[in-house]
């Protein structure tokens, strides 16, 4: 039986669709609250696979969130060795950082249902189940980005973020935004107090009507996606 680490930051990003996914494929899963755990005893090559989770948190918050320099420590002596990482936002964000990649705001707030505009590698890659030909539209929402980290290629970009994803051979795939998450996740965000536009309540139907157009297409091309990706694991 392989073994999954998930690294989770907060109660509101967790693994959605991801974890009935892996177990049903016969993964054994441990879940460790990144946030209050001693990174530092647990080794970073032992897993199969690692999955890094979306967080409400900056990767430059670490002065005042010091598990954020010990789970960069893990990732990159993990990525170091050319072990499997699979992650996700604020998880792509602090991959990026472990390459040695600068994390910022991004000019604009990235909330809501957007399609993926693929590069030639990302077509060539597992990715390419959740291009806009076969889902016309994947959940985003994060406020950083990042410059791409060397020695990777970029797999897809969107209108507001030229950084959308990224790999590295076949043992790190890496996305800005959200693949794993459900329509009640969806709905978790949208009721959390720290989601203030100015135009909440237009913002709040149009990702509501997006979340019946495409949530369950998202879903079922993830895995695709990860079916694919898995069998490339050395």
């Amino acid at each position: 039986m392989k073994n999954l680490l998930i690294l989770r930051h907060s109660p509101l990003d967790g693994p959605g669709s991801l974890e009935p996914y892996f177990r049903n494929a016969g993964w054994n899963i441990e879940t460790v609250d990144a946030a209050h755990a001693d990174l530092t005893a647990i080794d970073p090559l032992a897993a199969d696979l690692v999955m890094p989770l979306g967080s409400a948190l900056s990767v430059y918050d670490e002065a005042l969130f010091p598990f954020i320099t010990a789970e960069r420590t893990l990732l990159a002596k993990r990525l170091e060795a050319d072990r499997p990482v699979l992650g996700i936002c604020f998880g792509a964000q602090l991959i990026a950082s472990a390459l040695g990649c600068r994390v910022f705001k991004a000019a604009e707030l990235e909330v809501g249902w957007y399609p993926l505009e693929l590069t030639a590698a990302g077509a060539a890659s597992p990715l390419r189940a959740l291009g806009p030909e076969r889902a016309p539209a994947v959940m985003h929402w994060h406020q950083d980005t990042f410059d791409l980290p060397p020695g990777t290629e970029r797999l897809a970009r969107s209108a507001l973020c030229e950084n959308q994803a990224f790999a590295r051979g076949t043992q790190l795939l890496a996305v800005q935004f959200h693949p794993e998450v459900t329509r009640n996740g969806v709905e978790a965000w949208l009721a959390d107090a720290s989601f203030t536009p100015t135009t909440r309540a237009e913002r709040i139907a149009t990702i509501r009507a997006g979340s019946a157009r495409h949530q369950a297409t998202m879903q079922a091309q993830i895995v695709l996606c990860l079916d694919d990706w898995l069998a490339g694991l050395v």
